[in-house]
């Protein structure tokens, strides 16, 4: 939000000082400094090439004169500024539209931003590591797009490969024509199952190998795997569906329409909706022919088994090999030639992967590499990597069938949610039910994603997180459906006129005002630094902020009828920004709790 008194410091600074028109921010202070907003007048040192002292002086003998001013305060190089009531409520939140509006970056600043998150196998259903990508990739689009970028979100399904057979064999070995509909399943789930099932054939033969071979007690699965007899047929199956084998190609569709439709209910839970879907099926080919320009030109260079690798000891990420001595790809391969038919399809600014971060070294090397290629665009390619979320039983594990399904969770978090409704509600019956632990629910779960840094490992605790105090998800949506309730009792006569903001002035009220006022630069902040979590977080502030004014400051009951018309309007202007801000994370909102 710009205050017209920040404005006019910078003019009075230009002309004093050689028409310079340096960017001045305000800062909210302690509350003991007793002041709305202070300038800090060091930021201003170095393009006026004045002490951060003079500055602030200057600063201060020109506010104390200033119509929209009460008192302006010098403290070493600070100026604490306290402002008229009518002047704080009018800039902070007296133009909804400004105060909504901010956070669009100017034109020449928006970007078209490509997000790529999700990536799922189908080889099982999707679990809470899936959770926390889809909802990190889901809110980091709505974030941008609120912050003025034209976003367009993309999931490349991971559709083929060694995993994928191994849920195809045993499919083929156990399944018995069960299909989702016999067994009363989703079809990711059921072909979950096989995976599951998979491990544990697996395992009994690799048991059974290393009994009648003690020699090979120490080596682990993944050494010993072609050496079972369900390993090399697993192996088998990959190079007949690379062949194109028509049965082992007609199983893999089936199999992968199973889950896909699974994926896609799962989606629509979390009001998930790609842009554009890339199979690896259709992609895992790419590259090998960028890799071969690339070694005529000298990027890429073969060893003497031949295989073709590239020196990265420059970037400090060592050699990567590109293309193995039999002239087949390695995963890096692939990614070389999705990015660049991401770009040259969706011709983006920038490109974005939201992926764990056991990649960052990997992203690191594709990167490199592209820049390598001569691609100039790689500079503005980014990896948001994030941290594991464990449960407080413990770590998952997909193979063993200790995951914990995304569905499963969701009915979980549901059910706490309509528990929670019903406890608060006592003996009374509670409307839409069902509604609200699905919102509350699923808002539970994404804020207490959102709310902690993206690089954090964190324990996701689904009880914790469907609290409606605390720094919750249902406490931002309480606050916004306690709103909803005022403004529903209000009368038409409560809303007649413009609000007189001059009427207004508690601590409350001027602290929730100023909070409100830095919305637009908390989307834009968030956007830039590709972190949700300053938003999240700036959304339990405003919630708290408002329970403090609610608490202080009668709204309906308020002293006089004037101070009852501006504080209604400071809460409409408080839902407005408690819904833009859900709205940019994704979380659904409800009027009555």
């Amino acid at each position: 939000m710009k205050y017209p008194f920040v404005q006019d410091v910078q003019i009075m600074l230009a002309e004093r000082h050689g028409g310079i028109r340096a960017e001045i921010t305000v800062e909210q202070p302690p509350p003991e400094m007793k002041a709305d907003l202070t300038i800090n007048a060091f930021k201003l040192a170095k393009p006026y090439r004045v002490a951060p002292p003079v500055l602030a002086a200057e600063i201060t003998e020109f506010l104390q004169g200033h119509a929209d001013v009460e008192a302006a305060e010098l403290a070493k190089a600070f100026v604490n500024v306290r402002l008229k009531p009518g002047a704080l409520f009018r800039d902070s939140v007296g133009d909804a539209a400004a105060l909504l509006g901010g956070a669009l970056l100017p034109a020449e600043q928006r970007r078209r931003v490509l997000v790529e998150f999700s990536a799922p196998n189908t080889n099982k259903p999707q679990h809470l590591g899936h959770v926390r990508n889809n909802t990190l990739g889901q809110a980091l689009t709505a974030l941008l797009r609120a912050a003025g970028h034209d976003v367009v979100a993309v999931n490349l399904i991971n559709d083929r490969g060694i995993h994928i057979c191994k849920s195809m064999i045993t499919y083929q070995r156990f399944g018995n024509g069960e299909t989702p509909e016999s067994a009363g399943k989703k079809g990711d789930h059921l072909v979950g199952d096989y995976y599951v099932k998979f491990d544990q054939e697996f395992r009994r033969q690799l048991a059974a190998l290393k009994a009648a071979r003690p020699e090979l007690a120490e080596k682990d699965g993944d050494e010993l795997f072609l050496e079972t007899e369900i390993g090399r047929a697993t192996q088998d199956m990959l190079l007949a569906w690379e062949q194109g084998d028509p049965a082992v190609r007609a199983l893999w569709q089936t199999m992968n329409g199973w889950v896909i439709a699974g994926f896609n209910q799962t989606y629509a839970r979390m009001g998930i909706v790609f842009d554009k879907l890339y199979l690896e099926s259709n992609t895992y080919t790419l590259g090998r022919d960028l890799i071969q320009d690339g070694l005529t030109r000298g990027v890429f260079q073969k060893r003497a088994d031949g295989a073709v690798f590239i020196d990265l000891e420059s970037d400090k990420l060592g050699q990567k090999v590109v293309l193995r001595s039999d002239g087949t790809s390695v995963y890096i391969t692939q990614d070389i030639g999705t990015t660049l038919l991401k770009q040259n399809d969706l011709r983006p600014d920038r490109q974005i992967w939201v992926v764990g971060d056991e990649q960052i070294h990997h992203f690191k090397q594709l990167f490199a590499i592209l820049r390598k290629l001569g691609h100039a665009w790689a500079a503005d390619c980014h990896h948001l990597a994030y941290g594991m979320v464990n449960l407080p039983t413990g770590k998952m594990k997909s193979r063993e069938g200790t995951v914990v399904d995304a569905d499963d969770l969701f009915d979980e978090m549901e059910q706490l949610a309509r528990e929670e409704c019903q406890k608060r509600a006592g003996d009374a019956a509670v409307a839409n039910l069902g509604e609200r632990g699905r919102v509350l629910g699923m808002g539970a779960l994404k804020f207490m994603l959102l709310k902690v840094n993206a690089k954090t490992t964190m324990m996701f605790d689904p009880n914790a997180s469907i609290q409606f105090e605390g720094d919750t998800g249902p406490y931002v949506q309480y606050a916004y459906a306690r709103i909803s309730s005022i403004l529903r009792k209000a009368g038409p006569d409560d809303f007649a006129g413009i609000a007189d903001w001059s009427v207004l002035g508690a601590p409350e009220e001027k602290a929730l005002a100023l909070g409100l006022a830095k919305f637009g630069q908390t989307v834009q902040d968030a956007g830039a630094v590709l972190e949700p979590s300053l938003l999240a977080n700036y959304l339990l502030d405003v919630a708290r902020a408002f329970s403090r004014f609610f608490t202080e400051c009668p709204v309906l009951k308020a002293p006089t009828p004037a101070q009852k018309r501006a504080r209604l309007e400071l809460c409409v202007r408080t839902r407005q920004v408690l819904k833009a801000g859900l709205d940019a994370l994704t979380i659904g909102t409800l009027d009555a709790m």
